[in-house]
């Protein structure tokens, strides 16, 4: 599944679906252009048992071979980037896409450039809403001091005072590539390298986080996260500021990976900001807070599989 190779790199995709018949045709249909520029070895969904039609659309897409991978249960993104990896051939790069993104023309070559640089394991993309806006995607590293200016004054407004919130959300930064500590998991691409050395992701998170703990593993290994603001993707956005669950699950995964990656005394500082950050938002009457707040002091009511 060859097209004309502009800059020598062969790449893989991996799309994770579940019950994403809504959105898996557009996706399918923007990657013939959207791919231009580089040689194609495979594409593969890979379907966490969805029960609507998502894989009878996979199968029945005709303007690009497409295989797909079905997991058996609903195991999560990791568990789905991880049997998509695995079904792979030959690549140097592999694209990992939410079903719910449209990919521009020429935008996957121009996010494989990011690998020309040395030692650049990860590439992110800019996103972009559907109404053409930016989607701030970047991370700083998740530190106690942005967990508190998260907690009592919110992301966003973090994000817009110098370096003192998590979420990049100055669109300055989106005008130039760079480092970032991690990205949005929506849209990557991974070098072949990085599979390599980084291994598996964590398929404990379920849901939000495995990129964090991802993109942290392959830092740590001289592995960088690259943002590439020529390569642009749109992007629907998830369901996770708005659906309980959902929320829960991210916000409790955010303490685990500083647990695990900076160690107990960081966590605490931590799991101290969010808990007041949740319980302030909860007494608001905010229902994901809530919901959160539950899951952070009673790990008995975490989620530990995702709904079949």
């Amino acid at each position: 599944m060859a097209r004309h190779d502009e800059v020598g790199v062969r790449v893989a995709v991996v799309i994770v679906t579940y019950n994403s018949a809504d959105a898996l045709g557009t996706c399918l249909a923007s990657l013939p252009a959207g791919l231009d520029g580089v040689e194609v070895t495979e594409i593969v969904v890979a379907d966490n048992a969805s029960r609507d039609s998502t894989c009878e659309i996979a199968k029945n897409f005709t303007e690009l071979p497409v295989r797909v991978v079905e997991i058996g249960r609903n195991a999560g993104y990791a568990a789905g980037i991880n049997a998509g990896i695995r079904a792979l051939g030959s690549y140097d790069t592999v694209l990992v896409i939410n079903p719910d993104v449209r990919v521009r023309p020429g935008a996957a070559a121009k996010l494989a450039e990011a690998f020309s640089r040395s030692n650049v394991g990860i590439a992110a993309p800019r996103l972009e809403n559907p109404d053409g806006s930016l989607q701030p995607s970047l991370r700083r590293p998740p530190t106690v001091l942005r967990a508190w200016a998260e907690a009592l004054i919110g992301g966003n407004r973090a994000g817009r005072w110098g370096t003192l919130g998590e979420l990049i959300t100055d669109p300055r930064r989106y005008d130039v590539p760079g480092p970032a500590a991690w990205a949005t998991g929506g849209v990557l691409m991974l070098s072949a390298e990085a599979v390599r050395q980084t291994g598996q992701w964590d398929e404990t998170f379920l849901l939000y986080g495995e990129e964090t703990d991802f993109a942290l593993r392959a830092g740590r290994l001289g592995l960088l996260t690259w943002y590439t603001p020529d390569a642009v993707f749109e992007h629907d956005g998830g369901e996770s500021g708005t659906n309980p669950m959902l929320w829960a699950l991210l916000t409790v995964n955010r303490t685990t990976v500083v647990r695990r990656h900076y160690g107990f005394l960081a966590w605490a500082g931590y799991f101290a900001a969010v808990v007041v950050g949740e319980g302030i938002r909860a007494l608001a009457g905010r229902p994901t807070a809530k919901a959160a707040l539950t899951a952070l002091l009673n790990p008995s009511r975490r989620r530990k599989v995702l709904p079949q």
